[in-house]
């Protein structure tokens, strides 16, 4: 009977540890808001956070550029003549905001007043997609949407929204390059799967290089001298690369839809929000990329920023209903009115 006691004694020490590291993870992110705003059966694009406040411009393509305020929790305003948002770019610098519209005109306003100042007409083919400033230069590069042969770069003066220069170059899609800051620019080609190293004065070729997926977001790391880039498409990853020869040091998969990419330097941690109803969480160590987690979000949930000051991550959606295609036509998706909301998710 001895014999049994210490066995058995035996038998739960040693399952002692064990128990302890089968503890589950902790979450990496907990939603602890959500907030729904007047809307109507339309779409959106980006939304994008003015550096260092708590406001988040959201482009709500038929309801307009929405000003939200994350600290309050409630939308400020709607641009005037903003209906058609897609892009906006926000310039604290120079006191502008500029918003790619989707009828290919793009729309300046300032910053601290979000008085309206011109919306000019840029692209007669089609509708601007977004833009990124180029520090080393001070130009603004906004990028057309996806064209049957050509992607177009309108390069306008940051400081008085004046266009300088039309470049096209022969993709059909690309999206806004990663600037360095000291005289380069890296530009995805979504569709050919290659990253182009670009002249940021002149925008002249200087090397490409193929990543193997379709790559549409990238950002430049310039504390470690790193490109992080992300694909979507049937092999959707996010990968790490060397801006001085286009190695790719690491790659992960992601959830599939990807349509936002957020770097959280603090935590050295990386987010992709994806179509599918995920966000994929990635931890960052040096040059190598590990998978941390799948947050499960909602199915249509692509589009996210984050709030550098806190870490937080605004991600935004809205109900929808998904209608079969019609002679040959391609399927219909109708938004719910009054259904877009704001979820709020806080890191842990």
């Amino acid at each position: 009977m001895k014999s049994i006691h210490l066995f058995l004694s035996a038998a739960l020490v040693a399952s002692g540890p064990a128990a302890a590291q089968e503890a589950p993870p902790e979450l990496p992110y907990t939603m602890t808001g959500s907030v729904t705003l007047p809307s109507t059966n339309t779409g959106w694009d980006y939304v994008k956070f003015e550096p260092g406040s708590a406001r988040l411009f959201m482009g709500r393509l038929e309801d307009g550029l929405t000003v939200y305020d994350v600290d309050r929790g409630q939308a400020v305003m709607t641009l005037p003549n903003s209906i058609g948002a897609n892009g906006p770019i926000l310039l604290p610098k120079y006191d502008r905001g500029y918003v790619a519209m989707a009828d290919g005109s793009l729309l300046s306003f300032d910053l601290k007043t979000l008085t309206v100042i011109a919306r000019t007409k840029l692209a007669s083919d089609g509708g601007l997609n977004s833009g990124s400033l180029d520090p080393a230069t001070g130009r603004l590069h906004v990028i057309t949407g996806t064209r049957p042969k050509e992607a177009t770069w309108f390069s306008i003066d940051a400081a008085t929204g004046k266009l300088l220069a039309t470049t096209r170059f022969p993709f059909r899609k690309m999206d806004d390059p990663a600037a360095d800051g000291k005289g380069n620019l890296y530009a995805p080609a979504r569709l050919d799967g290659i990253v182009l190293k670009l002249d940021s004065r002149t925008l002249k070729e200087q090397a490409r290089w193929d990543v193997g997926c379709n790559v549409s977001k990238m950002k430049y790391l310039a504390a470690t001298n790193r490109l992080l880039g992300a694909c979507t498409g049937d092999k959707p990853a996010v990968f790490l690369m060397d801006p001085a020869n286009g190695t790719i040091l690491s790659r992960v998969t992601i959830g599939k839809g990807l349509d936002a990419l957020a770097y959280d330097e603090d935590r050295e941690r990386i987010v992709s929000s994806n179509y599918e109803g995920s966000m994929t969480v990635i931890r960052r160590d040096g040059d190598k990329l590990s998978v941390v987690a799948t947050v499960r979000t909602a199915f249509g949930a692509r589009m996210m920023d984050i709030d550098h000051r806190t870490g937080r991550l605004y991600l935004v959606n809205a109900d929808s209903t998904d209608f079969p295609a019609k002679d040959g036509g391609e399927e219909v998706t109708r938004y719910h009115p009054d259904s877009f909301r704001v979820e709020t998710w806080q890191p842990n």
